[in-house]
């Protein structure tokens, strides 16, 4: 009896110590958050960011989604508090989360602060590379408490790349343009995360060597730069229309070649598990701008 008696205490001592051990963990900007517990009231400030919680197993501690939280489909029945460039603040108090998970360069540093001021718990992320996502699938377990989904969908993530990886990252390498928007005509730079994709693909982005994550060109910059490859988003699922007018170049090589790609702007200018789906699709279309290359 006095063993068995023991042996409760001793389970039970471990059971309240696991029930207070203080979680902590590093944000992206090199700020360190501690929380008493598993957070359970969570607001996400970015949909990239709502999309990652859930494949992080946190889906069902979401209770505040800014516009465009669209994936999965459940979370386009979450309540909304405002953009993730205009939040709505009240709207966030009035949940009563018990942390904010927000994205460095999206939401306003203003609001952010005014946040911490209320005293609602911060954590804030900036991927900038495609492994990224799978760092932000940990901690986000980490800090909702849901360790085991999270490692599991960030070791299928961190796969699927490394098989993308072996297969293309030392194939001959394709000149790029990746259109973001037409008017402005938008691009990206250095340090972001679809140019991550390109180089990974075995591409080179004909614009890398400009700082701004997405820096506006012209229409002469991108003639002079005779990408072999063209790739843009827009803004859902359909090709935008504006990708053909490039063919009144017929100079251009990725108009002679036939090589203007549409990709779907959620699966690859987000930085979510989806991520990986967006950059095999880049993979094959640079893949097949090579086939298209005169013997």
């Amino acid at each position: 009896m006095l063993h068995h008696f023991l042996r409760f205490v001793v389970l039970l001592a471990l059971g309240i110590g696991l029930a207070h051990a203080e979680i902590v963990v590093q944000d992206d900007t090199g700020a360190t958050l501690r929380l008493a517990q598993p957070a359970r009231r969570i607001v996400s400030l970015a949909p990239h960011i709502t999309e990652t919680l859930y494949a992080a197993g946190a889906g069902d501690r979401i209770v505040g989604v800014v516009e465009y939280s669209n994936f999965p489909e459940t979370a386009k029945t979450l309540p909304r508090i405002g953009g993730y460039s205009r939040l709505d603040l009240e709207a966030i108090a009035a949940l009563k989360p018990d942390l904010a998970i927000g994205w460095a360069s999206g939401n306003s540093p203003a609001h952010i602060e005014k946040l911490r001021a209320l005293g609602i718990p911060v954590y804030l992320a900036q991927p900038e590379r495609i492994d990224d996502v799978a760092t932000s699938l940990e901690r986000y377990g980490d800090l909702a408490g849901t360790q085991p989904v999270a490692r599991a969908a960030a070791a299928s993530f961190r796969n699927r790349l490394a098989e993308l990886r072996a297969r293309y990252g030392s194939r001959p390498k394709v000149r790029t343009f990746y259109e973001i928007w037409k008017q402005p005509l938008m691009t990206v730079g250095r340090g972001q995360v679809i140019g991550d994709a390109i180089r990974l693909c075995g591409g080179e982005n004909v614009f890398a060597g400009l700082k701004s994550l997405a820096p506006t060109v012209s229409v002469e910059a991108v003639l002079a730069a005779d990408p072999e490859v063209i790739v843009a988003s827009g803004m859902d699922e359909s090709r935008p229309e504006w990708l053909d007018d490039w063919r009144h170049w017929r100079g251009m090589t990725a108009v002679k070649r036939d090589n203007l790609f549409f990709i779907p702007p959620d699966i690859i200018q987000r930085h979510t598990p989806r991520l990986v789906e967006g950059t095999a699709r880049l993979c094959e279309q640079l893949e097949t701008a090579r086939r298209r290359r005169t013997p």
